[in-house]
């Protein structure tokens, strides 16, 4: 469960207000015009800045100041961050250990992760050696070993073409289920993808405009908001 009780923050003369209960195992995707604070929104969660006043409420626990290392929540970022001396299974390590120095047991559970991304058997190789797409999953792998119950993705697949893109989104969505978690996912994409997600927050000038099902945007009292992103949706 996640929570933003009347979060004010603020960047420059950027004042942004969030207010906002998300359950246990939703999938959300969050769209809006670019600078709109969807990335804000994220790191507000994750812990790397801290609100100047309201409450973060996770799985619970007041986690307003917490740092990012005590919260239950694992980020991956549109660039993969995967280190190019390191292998496949050393950049998932050190979502359990920054020394790199796993036991056997580790090992294994380094391996059984690669195998539900879709990538046994690539332990030894390096990033260089990879597709865009396989590093994304490597990048995934190292989240998802971290066992947090919230998964925050800030706009992971923006760089990939369509049919990967489609392909990572399935992807994830199993894993989310298989997985019990809650997913929160930036995206700059509305189209089929929604059938992946429950609800739909859309990020404008940094306050919530609007949180429903990504489907009632084909209301016509929405038709302002799908304007604004560029929508054109059929579908109900």
């Amino acid at each position: 469960m996640i929570e933003l009780n009347q979060i004010n923050y603020q960047y420059d003369d950027f004042k942004m207000h969030f207010n906002v209960q998300i359950d246990a195992q939703e999938k959300v995707v969050i769209v809006g015009p670019s600078g709109a604070g969807k990335s804000t929104f994220l790191s507000l969660i994750a812990g790397f800045i801290f609100p100047s006043s309201g409450k973060i409420i996770l799985n619970h626990q007041n986690m307003t100041h917490t740092l990012p290392g005590k919260r239950p929540v694992s980020m991956m970022f549109q660039n993969n961050n995967l280190f190019d001396h390191l292998t496949v299974e050393q950049n998932i390590a050190l979502g359990i250990k920054p020394s790199l120095k796993i036991t056997n047991f580790e090992k294994q559970n380094v391996a059984d992760m690669l195998a539900k991304v879709g990538l046994a058997g690539f332990n030894a190789r390096y990033p260089n050696q990879l597709s865009g797409g396989q590093r994304q999953r490597v990048a995934l792998a190292r989240c998802l070993i971290q066992h947090r119950p919230i998964l925050l993705l800030d706009e992971p697949f923006s760089a990939l073409d369509q049919a990967l893109r489609f392909e990572m989104l399935e992807l994830v969505n199993h894993i989310c289920e298989e997985l019990a978690l809650t997913l929160l996912m930036v995206s700059h994409y509305l189209d089929d993808s929604l059938n992946n997600f429950s609800r739909c927050i859309v990020v404008d000038s940094g306050k919530i405009i609007f949180n429903n099902s990504p489907w009632q945007l084909n209301k016509s009292e929405n038709a302002e908001i799908a304007k604004l992103l560029g929508l054109s949706l059929n579908k109900k």
